[in-house]
């Protein structure tokens, strides 16, 4: 069954080219869509998405607060409903909102398509989906609580990445995009996209955001490092 999407967003262009974009995968379908939170709560309910894309500035019920209404009741229905907001805006006061919510990740809107459409099925799949530029500011501020590294009681796993695969898992921990990693490591964007998905298939990861978690817990990075890394 493709999964089934709900649009959420007062501007109906952004709507439409959002649809336009979904509907292009045959393993999504757009089931919905709503101007405001009110309509949002409402059509949850009735439609039952597995996946909101949540505006978050709207006029009367805002994203935030639609998402907590949304989750709570799916909650007591047990019910699985993910939220992944989706803004013009990434202030810290936006984010903290939307993931105190319950949000499964938070985009910007000029992220690429293809990203759009992997961030909606990673959701959907229980998964966390956040942009690169809102993940760097994340870090910044919540790094510190993370793990540098393992017990000494512990003992390290072997290491399975490359020389190369581990660049790219330092440069992804710090929050940066595909291009980004890219134009510092002279690669194609494919070519990344691509050293990042043996990462996790060699990990045994879901996502970029447990790939963060496990570069910091594993000493990779640790917290407090600036945002260049070199080669």
């Amino acid at each position: 069954m493709p999964v089934s999407v709900l649009l959420v967003d007062d501007q109906p262009l952004v709507r439409a080219g959002f649809r336009m974009i979904l509907e292009a995968s045959p393993e999504l379908s757009v089931v919905g869509e709503a101007s405001d939170g009110r309509e949002a709560v409402r059509s949850a309910q009735s439609l039952l998405p597995d996946v909101v894309l949540m505006d978050i500035r709207m006029p009367g019920t805002d994203g935030a607060e639609a998402t907590r209404q949304i989750l709570s009741w799916a909650l007591s229905l047990q019910h699985r409903i993910q939220v992944l907001a989706v803004t013009t805006f990434d202030l810290d006061e936006y984010v903290h909102s939307m993931l105190r919510a319950g949000a499964a990740g938070f985009l910007l809107k000029d992220t690429p398509p293809d990203e759009l459409v992997a961030a909606v099925h990673t959701v959907a799949a229980g998964g966390a989906a956040v942009s690169p530029q809102v993940l760097r500011r994340l870090l910044r501020q919540f790094g510190s609580l993370l793990p540098s590294s393992t017990g000494p009681e512990e003992e390290a796993a072997p290491d399975p990445l490359t020389a190369r695969e581990r660049q790219v898992l330092r440069l992804l921990a710090r929050g940066w995009s595909n291009p980004e990693i890219a134009a510092h490591l002279y690669l194609g964007e494919t070519t990344v996209k691509s050293h990042v998905g043996h990462i996790l298939n060699k990990l045994g990861l879901r996502d970029r955001v447990q790939a963060v978690v496990h570069a910091y817990e594993s000493g990779l990075v640790r917290p407090g490092e600036g945002d260049t890394v070199a080669r």
